[in-house]
């Protein structure tokens, strides 16, 4: 890491932390002499990171050989107001991982890597819906990423002014910027009750 480079961390811990509470990563990789990236769902486990989607996808099906990928994450934790436009900036948490990436083909580690992916949305989730039949198994690429290198960039704290700038008549500082879920809505054809696990979620998320 060279631009900022005091904000750059390398430890499991941190990059770890990171990854388990993002829910959309951007994977990139060349395909057929072509650059891709797509956000995708993710889970984490261990050291290699658990991605899907369908059998027919250009970007999962130029894996099947192996391939060299780039998965990044982003939480942004607030906008940064600076007293110089050139000075705004953002807090935030990311992880860049490089890996190798493979399809995984059997079929009970199917099942538990979009069982992970499930959970990562809304854990306690996975235990309650359908799983995948044996055709939704077969129309679904799976792919495993083996965390060759990664590093996580964080910002934090106010705005970095010029020092002649801070005299200037302009407020400045961070407006801070959170996900949080709202009331769920069911769907217009479900009759069952909430799931205490989603009313959970919702409120610790909150």
């Amino acid at each position: 890491m060279r631009r900022h480079a005091g904000r750059g961390q390398y430890d499991r811990e941190t990059i770890d932390a990171i990854l388990d509470a993002g829910s959309v990563a951007h994977v990139g990789l060349v395909a057929d002499g072509q650059p891709f990236v797509i956000p995708m769902l993710y889970a984490r486990e261990e050291t290699e990171i658990y991605l899907h989607g369908s059998s027919l996808s250009r970007l999962l099906g130029s894996v099947a050989e192996g391939v060299s990928m780039c998965l990044t994450v982003t939480l942004v934790d607030g906008l940064v107001l600076a007293r110089s436009a050139m000075h705004h900036s953002v807090n935030y948490r990311s992880v860049v991982v490089l890996g190798d990436g493979y399809l995984i083909d059997d079929p009970e580690r199917k099942h538990d890597a979009l069982r992970r992916i499930v959970e990562q949305v809304v854990p306690g989730r996975s235990a309650d819906v359908r799983g995948p039949n044996a055709k939704e198994l077969a129309a679904t690429e799976v792919v495993a990423l083996a965390i060759r290198e990664a590093s996580a960039k964080i910002r934090t704290g106010p705005p970095v002014d010029a020092r002649a700038d801070y005299d200037l008549p302009v407020w400045a500082g961070v407006v801070p910027i959170s996900t949080t879920p709202g009331e769920p809505v069911p769907d217009d054809r479900c009759s069952e009750p909430l799931p205490d696990y989603v009313r959970t979620f919702a409120m610790a998320h909150a």
